[in-house]
């Protein structure tokens, strides 16, 4: 499996990728603790601090 990187990329800091948000339906509606949504919030919050440090270190790349 072959993935392009942008002009400039550097494939030893490769942009951070943002988690799977879970469907709708994959919770299962029993209370469960940590939900599989307060799980993908906390992975959405690293994946923004991981975005914030990476575009910190590549001002150069153009905004998503």
């Amino acid at each position: 499996m072959s993935t392009s990187l942008p002009p400039n990329a550097d494939p030893l800091d490769p942009m951070p990728q943002p988690p799977v948000q879970p469907d709708l339906d994959a919770c299962c509606g029993n209370g469960c603790d940590p939900c599989i949504f307060d799980t993908y919030d906390l992975e959405m919050d690293a994946y923004r601090q991981a975005m914030r440090a990476w575009r910190a270190r590549h001002p150069e790349a153009p905004e998503a």
